[in-house]
């Protein structure tokens, strides 16, 4: 594993956020350290590229099996760290293994080169068109989810040829520590190059990485840090990816099956403790089936039991502070006229115990309260009545995050209609957050959800930058780029033009 992380900028530790038990001390690296890894990368970058797409694509396979192998240990880790329940923590890691399996086995299709055609007035000319590596990129990974969502950059830009520099959440090092060990042992085949290294601290190491010199940072967190990655990232002209929160919406169709959707709502709102960027934090219900719902979803959610113990449904808040985000938006949307579901919750304060946050769904919320429009990122849903499925989509459209949304009808093709309505990056139809089950498919937001794109062939062309040649194998039978051409020349170019692209077409 390639740390060396010598700083003069301290130490932290890691805790559980359950039993509050230290898990490991880490340091926190600074300006000097980043630097020293980017130059680490430099030589690694250029290593790990000329090795080529088969050999990459095998060394990362042996990663994915390595990973396999120890899909256990590593769900335990990511456990302690999180506080999420170890099979959720073990379904997050098999994703992550499709991700690289994906990655590993499409870079070469995807980014290698391919022949385009030249076009009528460039026959003498053979067009190719390929991705290079960018060199050294810089990840910057969530606590959330610690193994998926930084592998969506990751994996995928290991692929194309880059080296990574790995900076994880403060709350999750150990996981990637134990992601980059890993990569060491199978990936790295014993080489001394650190294609993929770790640097471990808290926002002035994220602020340290983005401003390294690295070719690209992959960013996942709040829209107001990735405000402040963007704006050092500016001083180079570095590219960044931006993947940030979501305020997802599910739709239900009057015409939908109910037990699907109420399910769907539950999962998609309350799993890992609502602490998901694409987990349902609205709901919006046609008025005809509204009170069938509502009550199909509270029998779930009545059921649903926060805890550290085996067969808890999800665990404790991951990050303490949000906690008091998730009191002010409960506590804005009860004074507002919202009405907190179960009706065992006789207060706000009912539904907090220490680390730990009861499932609450509101109803009756203006859509102008916190509740509706900001982030809450912890086990609460807001459920609204709506007239149709087409207030549903205004309104859900009408928030400014834009990542991912669900739609329930008992139309498939309404629904898939409904989904290209909506201002998201992804949308599950009948299904929710089932888009992250197919690697293919790229992921990211609009608006304050964030721009770029992972996973899928969108996510490895992140990684790489578009080269052309356009190589001559003939001479042109009208030569105009060159002083000696002639009138006829010209002419001759002129007419192709003209018969090729001046004529009216019939309308269709």
């Amino acid at each position: 594993m390639t740390t060396s992380q010598t700083s003069d900028a301290g130490t932290f530790e890691t805790v559980n956020p359950a039993t509050g038990q230290v898990i490991g001390l880490f340091p926190v690296a600074g300006p000097e350290q980043a630097a020293a890894a980017v130059s680490r990368a430099r030589e690694a970058s250029r290593w790990w590229a000329e090795l080529g797409w088969r050999e990459r694509r095998n060394r990362l396979l042996d990663w994915k099996a390595q990973v396999t192998r120890q899909l256990d240990e590593l769900a335990i880790l990511v456990h302690d760290e999180t506080g999420k329940p170890a099979d959720d923590a073990r379904l997050e890691i098999v994703l992550a293994i499709l991700h690289i399996d994906w990655a590993a086995r499409h870079a070469h299709r995807v980014l290698g080169a391919h022949r385009v055609f030249s076009g009528v007035a460039a026959l003498n000319l053979s067009a190719t068109v390929e991705y290079q590596p960018l060199g050294v990129i810089g990840v910057i990974g969530p606590w959330n989810y610690p193994v998926l969502t930084p592998m969506g950059s990751i994996a995928y830009a290991l692929a194309a040829g880059n080296a990574v520099i790995f900076k994880p959440s403060e709350f999750t090092p150990a996981v990637g520590e134990w992601l980059v060990a890993s990569f060491a042992q199978t990936a790295g085949r014993g080489s001394p190059q650190p294609v993929l290294q770790l640097l471990t601290g808290d926002g002035r190491t994220g602020a340290a990485l983005t401003t390294s010199g690295v070719d690209k940072v992959a960013f996942t967190g709040s829209a107001a840090t990735a405000r402040k990655v963007m704006a050092a990232a500016a001083e180079r002209l570095t590219p960044v990816i931006a993947e940030c929160g979501g305020k997802d919406a599910l739709i239900v169709d009057a015409d939908a099956d109910l037990n699907a959707a109420a399910d769907a709502a539950a999962w998609g709102g309350l799993s890992n403790a609502g602490q998901t960027c694409i987990g349902v934090e609205r709901v919006y219900v046609a008025d005809p089936v509204y009170e069938t719902f509502l009550a199909k979803l509270t029998e779930r959610v009545t059921a649903l039991r926060p805890g550290s113990e085996a067969g808890a449904s999800y665990g404790p808040m991951t990050m303490p502070s949000q906690i008091e985000v998730i009191r002010r938006h409960l506590t804005d949307a009860v004074a507002r006229g919202g009405r907190a579901l179960p009706s065992s919750l006789e207060s706000v304060e009912d539904a907090i115990d220490g680390g730990y946050v009861r499932p609450v769904i509101l109803t009756d919320v203006p859509e102008d309260a916190a509740a509706v429009r900001e982030e809450t990122f912890g086990p609460t849903i807001t459920v609204r009545r709506v007239a149709s499925l087409e207030e549903g989509i205004r309104l859900a459209n009408a928030s400014a995050y834009g990542l991912g949304a669900s739609i329930f009808s008992g139309s498939r093709r309404r629904a898939v209609a409904a989904a290209r309505a909506l201002r998201t990056g992804a949308a599950s139809v009948n299904s929710v957050v089932s888009f992250m089950l197919v690697p293919a498919l790229p992921f990211g937001g609009v608006g304050e959800s964030g721009f770029g794109r992972i996973h899928g062939a969108d996510g490895l062309r992140e990684f790489a930058r578009a080269k052309s040649i356009a190589s001559q194998w003939m001479k042109s039978p009208a030569p105009v780029t060159t002083f000696a051409r002639t009138d006829k020349d010209v002419a001759r170019t002129l007419g192709l033009v003209r018969f090729l692209h001046g004529r009216r077409r019939p309308r269709s």
